[in-house]
């Protein structure tokens, strides 16, 4: 979309994981930021636009994971006279970061968490906004449009950027959709041969229902682009749609499959790491893409990730089906 461009953050690999700025009239904002290690990167961009950090009017995260939404208190100490703008269950965790910081520096230790995210503090209220389910607001001459997309997280959202409607027009000229991680993830040094796309079910919110309604919300916005934070633009989003919904029924699959086995541990994480691997290879020989050590490397933080997201996620299962069956044991009584 004109006026919006994709910043490399240079997070783990290089188009990875990125943030956007977009610009209009005078104004500018941001989505997403990785972490206060990418700053610098941010604010150069800027400064390429030809605005100031004081022009900075929003600065939006998707949802609070730090890898969207770690630089967040950084940049805003950079932009005085900046917004941010978050879903309501993310905005608790942007003002009192506590939680976040203690359950990261418990997976990574101190020091691999300094590395990884630098320092993250405390965001004043004032400086930021809820955005419920389907408010706008105008940024520019355009208008903002906030959709929730539960599935990858409960407090994730998604930002349709609209360009003005000329009068007498029935549509707006232009549309795109920052989205996050709801709309999958498309590496682009795997688009080797066409479009390569799947879904992320990394812990702890991942839900193939809310998913699967977030991915057809997305398609039917309108937008004609999906912005994604890994990494880039995907324009045909009815082929997307497709490959992420087939990924979500495979995931689910295995999700099922691990729920009546007595498994637990590294054992579980192991059989969802080994059937999401498989899956991956069948989706990558689908896609004519060749799995080879060059595409592993880059799958394989995303591929742990979403085993770990798996696991997480038949524990709770396990657990639902447990206290059902601790009711209906109680209640025959």
């Amino acid at each position: 979309m004109s006026g919006v461009s994709l910043i490399d953050c240079d997070y783990h690999l290089p188009r990875y994981a990125g943030a956007y700025l977009a610009v209009n009239r005078g104004k500018a904002l941001f989505v997403d930021n990785n972490t206060s290690h990418s700053i610098p990167l941010l604010m150069a961009e800027l400064a390429n636009s030809g605005l100031t950090p004081s022009d900075v009017e929003f600065i939006i995260i998707t949802h609070v994971h730090l890898d969207h939404a770690g630089g967040t208190s950084a940049l805003l100490k950079r932009c005085p006279n900046a917004t941010v703008l978050a879903h309501p269950r993310a905005a608790p965790h942007l003002i009192d970061p506590g939680k976040l910081i203690t359950s990261a520096k418990q997976v990574y230790g101190e020091e691999k968490f300094s590395e990884l995210y630098g320092v993250i503090e405390p965001i004043p209220t004032s400086r930021v906004r809820s955005l419920e389910d389907d408010e706008s607001l105008p940024f520019g001459d355009g208008m903002l449009r906030f959709i929730h997309t539960r599935g990858h997280a409960n407090h994730h959202f998604c930002i349709l950027y609209e360009s003005p409607r000329e009068p007498g027009q029935e549509h707006r000229e232009e549309s795109a959709i920052f989205t996050g991680d709801a709309f999958g993830i498309a590496y682009p040094d795997l688009q080797t041969n066409g479009l390569f796309i799947f879904p992320s079910t990394s812990p702890t919110d991942f839900d193939a229902d809310e998913a699967r309604a977030s991915i057809r919300k997305i398609f039917a916005s309108g937008a004609t682009e999906a912005l994604l934070t890994h990494f880039g633009s995907v324009t045909d989003l009815e082929a997307g749609k497709e490959q992420l919904l087939l990924g979500i029924d495979r995931s689910e699959k295995i999700l099922q499959d691990a729920v009546s086995l007595p498994i637990d541990g590294e054992a579980l994480q192991d059989f969802c790491l080994k059937h999401g691997e498989e899956n991956m290879r069948a989706h990558a020989a689908a896609s004519g893409l060749a799995y080879d050590g060059a595409t592993k490397k880059i799958l394989e933080v995303d591929l742990d990730l979403n085993a770990q997201g798996l696991a997480y996620r038949v524990l709770k299962e396990r657990a639902k089906e447990k206290a059902s069956a601790d009711l209906n044991g109680r209640e025959s009584n």
